[in-house]
């Protein structure tokens, strides 16, 4: 296992370098837009990278079960489509219809669905007909949601590996086999991590291709554990381990629809953004945020205490609240705006490095001129 992880890195780190090379000629580089406020084009690879890190992880191993197979092979067709989604912007109608294709299959090909929410309240709340459609709304939502909040340098992956310690907390670090597919992913990621943070020569992000893959492994193994005979996880517990992006996802898609608006369009209205435009600097909302997501899991763990039914209910009222908070402050935040009176996201005279290029403000004059010139 040790061996298969690291030939993982090793294998994320070389297919980043190959790809680093070629981004530009296959139209994988993402370039700054309105809702998009990075500096310079950014290839668009640290999810193929990462992928093709787990194949060789997953390959070294051998045989492998079913299950991990099956996931494995629909996440390659949700790779493809993320990176054609990078390169040619897909309609969410494409994007939601091959995703649903890929969890029918998987479900088809193991048996593996949720069909039943465990045991709350004195009695087992068996799904019988509806455990098919909560399966696809669970793994769609959990894809999305992960893809939602890679909205600032190192989160989603962050918040991957978070969950999956988090999931390592609650069944316990003994039954490290059953998420086998998660610590290749973990490996994996890295080399994307330590490119996407600045701590290599090169930036480079995760795109659709990665971070709809993150949040896939990621809902498979959690309905597994939790949807086996003598499960180690409850349902409840699965909410638990990916709280931040459950809680963010919904409070955008509530705050869309009472604006009118679909809840799939895009917008500066997630937690991060809120940070950002609050006046916070992207790595200070990066930690803030791995933390909210660590304290969230320790809530969790807490809550395992109560009994069954009433975690479900501190979960319930967590959402109703985070909600609420959220909402408020997005909308004090919009107030301020159409005011003129919103502060700077980050200080007029601080450098900005990206991918070898430093850009900074000619001195006296406005902040959204800026000097491009060489690093030595």
């Amino acid at each position: 296992m040790l061996i298969s992880c690291v030939l993982a890195v090793l294998s994320s780190g070389a297919a980043l370098i190959f790809l680093y090379r070629h981004a530009e000629s296959i139209g994988l580089v993402d370039h700054p837009s309105g809702r998009k406020r990075h500096i310079g084009d950014v290839p668009l690879i640290g999810g193929l990278g990462a992928f093709f890190g787990v194949v060789v992880g997953v390959c070294f191993a051998g045989p492998t079960p079913s299950f991990v197979s099956a996931v494995l092979g629909t996440a390659a067709v949700l790779v493809l489509v993320g990176a054609l989604d990078d390169r040619f912007n897909l309609s969410v109608r494409t994007r939601l219809t091959v995703q649903a294709l890929a969890v029918l299959t998987v479900v088809y090909c193991t048996g593996v669905y949720i069909h039943t929410l465990g045991h709350m309240f004195g009695y087992e709340f068996e799904l019988g007909g509806l455990g098919m459609p909560l399966t696809l709304i669970a793994v769609i939502g959990l894809l999305n949601a992960f893809n939602m909040m890679d909205g600032i340098d190192g989160l989603a992956g962050m918040l991957a590996l978070v969950s999956i310690g988090a999931i390592n907390i609650f069944q316990g670090f003994s039954q490290w086999h059953s998420v086998i597919l998660l610590l290749w992913l973990a490996a994996a990621l890295l080399p994307d991590l330590a490119a996407n943070l600045g701590l290599a020569k090169h930036k480079v992000f995760l795109g659709d291709a990665g971070s709809m893959v993150l949040g896939y492994f990621l809902a498979w193994t959690l309905i597994q554990l939790s949807q086996q005979p003598h499960p180690h996880l409850s349902t409840v517990d699965v909410l638990w381990c990916v709280a931040l992006p459950v809680l963010d996802t919904l409070a955008v898609m509530v705050r869309r629809m009472r604006e009118g608006k679909s809840p799939f369009k895009p917008d500066r209205g997630h937690i991060h953004h809120i940070m950002m435009d609050a006046g916070f600097g992207p790595h200070t909302t990066l930690v803030a945020l791995v933390g909210l997501a660590i304290g969230l899991v320790f809530m969790g763990t807490l809550t395992r205490r109560l009994a069954a039914g009433s975690n479900l209910m501190a979960f319930t009222a967590l959402t109703i609240i985070y909600i609420a908070i959220v909402g408020r402050i997005r909308r004090a935040q919009v107030a301020r705006k159409s005011r003129g009176t919103m502060p700077a996201t980050a200080s007029p005279h601080r450098s900005l490095h990206v991918a070898g290029v430093s850009m900074r403000p000619h001195a006296g004059e406005p902040s959204m001129r800026w000097k491009r010139h060489r690093i030595r």
